[in-house]
């Protein structure tokens, strides 16, 4: 019986944590980080464990990149549903990090795919791969008229 009251306790100290980066990607070894930073001892497996769980729910999202990177992770909120009217990212090829891609061409793009080619796109594991603005030195890309909105 304790043992499932210590697993109680980890998995209510993780929502605590992922409570507070909701929509912020990270990997298993990253939430590890934290709590050793905390000098509290979570191990892998048992993030590994409570993520999947938190998945089965709908809680947490998982995005698979590519072979050689480890996956990521977000939480959503409590309702259940992510908050960006689309789940694509953009991935940086030099600094690693991935974004968010809100952007209403992506759905003309995906739209004209599906009529015009019979291919429907997975908006949960379509990641676009390239160089972000801060690694090109193009902090400032976007003209006035831009509609994207990436974080």
């Amino acid at each position: 019986m304790a043992d499932k009251k210590y697993k109680t306790k980890q998995r209510e100290e993780l929502e605590n944590y992922l409570r507070t980066i909701p929509e912020k990607h990270f990997t298993v070894q990253d939430i590890c980080a934290h709590f050793r930073e905390e000098g509290k001892n979570i191990g892998t497996t048992t993030v590994y464990r409570q993520l999947e769980r938190l998945m089965e729910e709908g809680r947490v999202n998982k995005y698979i990149l590519d072979e050689s990177s480890s996956a990521c992770f977000e939480y959503i909120e409590s309702d259940g549903k992510c908050h960006h009217p689309s789940c694509y990212h953009m991935k940086c090829e030099k600094c690693g990090k991935l974004y968010h891609l809100d952007c209403h061409e992506i759905e003309d793009l995906t739209r004209h795919l599906e009529e015009h080619h019979g291919f429907k796109v997975d908006p949960f594991r379509t990641v676009f791969y390239g160089v972000c603005a801060e690694c090109s030195g193009e902090a400032d890309h976007c003209g006035d008229d831009c509609e994207c909105h990436h974080h």
